[in-house]
């Protein structure tokens, strides 16, 4: 008896569950944790870095790979997966905020992970994997550019009060307050992104990231530069874990962030995939897309519970992990309790790390996820992928992520529809002497063949309508050849619905060879044996052929005075 259960195996099979069961040993549980503490470590900076970009406070970010980490990696369906706060969601977590305030976020965090629970149960991991990678690089791309703007007042130290959300406007304000810019900010900004650099080229085991924000937090205070830090903004991190809150009025936002919950669902979606994907090709291994959603689900709910912002898959560290030699999930879990600890132990610390610094590190982060030369290679191809690629990328940066994914999706499936259109063929055969088949009569002038070759969809149904609309002498017999065909939606079904009655109004009969049996069962189902008898459909041409020069030969005998062709 099959179960219908909600968590049934096939929907919801955790990634630790299937490691654990395997077997697990001693060594590998010291594998997960050396390299869960390695990307606790990688994780600690840009946890802050981009809740303070967001507009948050730094331990959100904190709290966010705290609980939402753990869970990712407790019941998710990625092996190596790390989850947390990440680069893509700055900008759109950064507008919540500016728009509804921080209760807002919470309320949209929450929705966002029930939309990724439905998406998890519904199967629909499978379908995000076709998003064309054209559309995945302009909005990674755009993104990047984004964080890269957002950063520029804490890297150069510029002295504004607001920055406009709007591409245009806030690269013009900046341009307007760079005579306000800091030395002392930049130099810090500076260290630290040549420290990253160089530690990745000398030493590419030791965390880039922390290298660069321990260099410059050392030249500053060892110079006595006057520079922002996280204890003069912010008043410093909270030696606090987190704790269960809600929002007062939920029900009142519901409506309002549900636009905001979607997006952020979307992107979650697409990122947490795209980061088991590259585990998958960097280690062999397959993750199972739809508990993955559904753990980044959980995540993002228990996120928002828990006084944090929204997770998805982290790539970068998502590799760290596994150039670490990570083994389980049990790595990401290790990773939680590491940033954990820290927040315990070690939060004032972080009090003295320059904002400049972490601006710095934001905008390593923006050129890797950039990824420059894909997008200019991707220049060079097809010039309609090009085109998706560019619209997505300035859709994204000057409206907005979720319009800029949508209509790059929606070129891409238009111009997919267009190049299958293309390569379906309707090859009306010429009448010659020669038999077209071993063994048969030879040709007959009164009937005609018309071989259908590639998918029959309403891509090209209008196409194969406009063939007949115009026939002006027709033949006794008609035979449609459908053996490359395998596959037919009801579009084309109608279109041979049309066909059908048009010739059965000019007394032409009409049969088809070849037809898949599954295509077969739909043309039935469609109605179509109204027009023609279930003999019609023949199982091959040969057969087809012989039985149509029957009919004319029988017609022959006999003729039949024919309408009027108008």
């Amino acid at each position: 008896m099959r179960s219908h259960a909600i968590f049934s195996r096939r929907t919801f099979r955790p990634a630790l569950l299937t490691t654990l069961t395997s077997g697990y040993t001693l060594s590998q549980f010291v594998k997960d944790v050396v390299s869960g503490s390695t990307v606790g470590i990688v994780a600690l900076p840009l946890a802050m870095a981009f809740a303070i970009a967001s507009g948050c406070s730094p331990e959100k970010g904190l709290f966010t790979a705290i609980v939402a980490g753990f869970i990712i990696s407790a019941i998710g369906g990625s092996r190596f997966q790390i989850g947390g706060p990440t680069g893509a969601f700055v900008v759109i977590v950064a507008g919540i905020i500016a728009r509804h305030g921080y209760e807002g976020l919470v309320v949209a965090t929450g929705m966002a992970g029930i939309i990724l629970l439905v998406m998890g149960f519904c199967g629909l991991g499978r379908l995000l994997k076709f998003i064309p990678y054209p559309v995945t690089t302009g909005f990674t791309t755009g993104i990047a550019l984004l964080i890269f703007t957002t950063q520029i007042k804490d890297l150069l130290g510029l002295k504004l009060m607001d920055l406009p959300a709007s591409f245009i406007p806030k690269v013009t304000t900046l341009v307007q307050a760079s005579p306000t810019a800091h030395i002392d900010s930049i130099t810090v900004a500076g260290i630290t992104i040549v420290t990253i650099y160089l530690t990745r080229k000398l030493f590419p085991r030791f965390p880039s990231h922390i290298a660069g924000i321990l260099a410059a937090s050392a030249v500053a205070i060892i110079g006595g530069l006057d520079v922002s830090t996280i204890g003069t903004r912010f008043g410093g991190i909270p030696a606090e874990l987190p704790t269960f809150a809600l929002p007062a009025n939920i029900p009142s936002l519901v409506i309002t962030m549900l636009p905001d919950a979607l997006t952020i669902a979307l992107l979650a979606a697409i990122e947490s995939l795209l980061s088991a994907v590259v585990a998958d090709g960097m280690t062999g291994e397959r993750h199972h897309s739809s508990t993955e959603l559904i753990g980044q689900g959980i995540a993002n709910i228990a996120s928002s519970f828990f006084g944090g912002i929204p997770a998805t898959g982290a790539i970068a560290r998502t590799a760290t992990n596994i150039r670490a030699g990570a083994f389980s999930p049990v790595s990401g879990m290790v990773h939680a309790i590491v940033l954990a600890l820290f927040v315990k132990f070690f939060a004032p610390v972080a009090s003295a790390i320059p904002l400049a610094s972490l601006a710095g590190v934001l905008t390593y982060v923006a050129w890797d996820m950039s990824e420059l030369p894909k997008f200019v290679h991707i220049l060079r191809a097809p010039k309609s992928d090009a085109a998706v690629m560019l619209c997505t990328f300035l859709l994204t940066v000057l409206v907005d992520l979720t319009v800029g994914v949508q209509f790059g999706v929606v070129l891409a499936a238009l111009l997919l529809i267009g190049r299958i259109s293309d390569a379906t063929q309707f090859q009306n055969w010429e009448r010659t002497k020669a038999a077209p088949v071993k063994h048969a009569p030879s040709w007959d002038s009164e009937i005609e063949v018309y071989e259908i070759n590639g998918p029959f969809f309403f891509g090209c149904a209008d196409r194969f309508s406009q063939t007949f609309s115009l026939m002006r002498k027709p033949p006794r017999a008609i035979i449609f050849r459908m053996r490359h065909v395998h596959t037919i939606d009801a579009t084309a079904l109608h279109a041979i619905e049309l066909v059908l009655l048009q010739m059965q109004q000019l007394n032409v009969h009409v049969m088809f060879s070849g037809v898949d049996p599954s295509i077969q069962k739909q043309m039935v189902r469609f109605g179509l044996l109204s027009f023609i008898s279930n003999d019609d459909i023949c199982h091959s041409f040969g057969t087809a052929w012989s039985k149509a020069h029957k009919l004319v030969d029988e017609t022959s005998a006999s003729p039949t005075v024919k309408p009027a062709v108008a």
